[in-house]
């Protein structure tokens, strides 16, 4: 009998909460940004524990407007990975900054110290050359902030964090959000929590807070919503040539229940990993997520295995397998084409495959399959069948 299992890549998973909030705002006739964003912030900084949330569009243009309220410039340099989702850097380059790339630690995936004053000596720079860092908690394995943070200090270099994989994720029992000056999270349709499109930006700082404020909603000195209340003066100014990046109602509705049930979902994705964990882990050439923290404290966003070629018994390469899951209607992904091998950045920076050896070695082996929290048995059971059919 043909199989006619699919399993996606990833889905989310969105209840009668969401659904009734949606049509609330779709009721109320004001569909932008208004009270359901207001609520939608004021539950996110109260959830990871930070004095200021503000919700935008998408998880890049929250990296866009961190990096800018951090006072990045032209010409100044910002240390991003290489093993990285294209946004981490572009934002840099939005800015006419220069990002200088950093490998990742060959385990976790992640920038840590060592790569750091590797890449400082591969492009002959000094600590006090560089304005910010932007450290990626991969996959939701948090980086080593204690280490990255104190040599910022150090030198008086910002930190921005990308927690687009990180909600939620913990480091040494805190919730990542508050560590650097600026903490940036996605709410895209395949992210732990989605909006939809959406994206949040976290912060201690009034005036960066304030900064963001003005410059998400083109330089205007006040909220728009108040503009168009019944009895509210319409006079406006705008005080800088901002952006427009402000989130809907009708995205925050969504994310108001999503974040209500992120820690559920987290759970849910980590029995889901334990069971890969547990289920996959005598398969020659199959290498696991290398994990230096307690379970407890990762999101889980993805689950990225590694096919060692020369030791599976079917001789087959990444591709290859990705190929073959496809042939079984198993959706997977490749996290990520390292920043490096981009046209657009090889060729302005000269970037070369071997500064960045621990990205290359992993790029060509490895590979996200299936996780989500709404997967169910048989389809988690089915992905495991057919990883090992393929494999051995």
């Amino acid at each position: 009998m043909k199989n006619t299992m699919k399993v996606p890549f990833a889905i989310p998973e969105l209840g009668k909460e969401e659904i009734d909030e949606v049509i609330n705002v779709i009721k109320s006739g004001w569909l932008t940004t208004a009270s359901k964003c207001a609520q939608f912030e004021k539950e996110f900084a109260e959830f990871v524990g930070v004095k200021h949330a503000l919700a935008v569009n998408s998880g890049t243009a929250a990296l866009h407007l961190g990096l800018e309220a951090l006072g990045i410039r032209a010409a100044d340099k910002v240390l991003v990975p290489t093993f990285t989702f294209t946004a981490t850097a572009e934002v840099v380059r939005y800015l006419g900054a220069d990002p200088v790339f950093v490998d990742c630690n060959p385990e976790t995936f992640c920038i840590d110290m060592d790569q750091i004053e590797k890449a400082l000596k591969n492009y002959s720079l000094k600590p006090t050359d560089i304005k910010a860092i932007v450290p990626v908690h991969f996959g939701g394995h948090p980086c080593d902030m204690d280490s990255i943070l104190d040599f910022a200090r150090s030198y008086n270099i910002k930190v921005m964090e990308d927690a687009a994989h990180a909600i939620p994720t913990r480091y040494k029992g805190k919730l990542v959000g508050g560590f650097g000056d600026v903490t940036c999270f996605s709410f895209y349709a395949n992210k732990t929590i989605t909006t939809g499109e959406g994206g949040m930006l976290c912060t201690n700082d009034d005036e960066i807070a304030k900064r963001v404020k003005i410059m998400r909603l083109h330089g205007i000195d006040r909220d728009v919503w108040n503009r168009f209340s019944t009895g509210a003066s319409w006079e406006y100014d705008v005080v800088a040539p901002g952006f427009k990046y402000n989130m809907a109602d009708i995205n925050a509705a969504l994310g108001i229940h999503q974040l209500r049930k992120a820690e559920f979902f987290r759970q849910k994705r980590e029995q889901i990993a334990r069971r890969y964990f547990d289920e996959l882990k005598d398969i020659p050439g199959l290498i696991l997520p290398r994990i230096h923290c307690k379970m407890e404290e990762h999101s889980w966003y993805i689950f990225v295995i590694m096919i060692d070629q020369d030791k599976t018994r079917s001789k087959i390469n990444r591709d290859q397998f990705i190929s073959e899951m496809a042939k079984r209607n198993i959706g997977t992904s490749v996290h990520y084409k390292p920043i490096h091998r981009m046209s657009y950045y090889k060729h302005r920076y000269d970037l070369r495959p071997e500064m960045f050896p621990n990205a290359e070695w992993i790029f060509k082996r490895c590979v996200s399959i299936p996780m989500f929290s709404a997967m169910t048995d048989s389809q988690f059971e089915y992905v495991v069948r057919c990883i090992k059919e393929i494999l051995m």
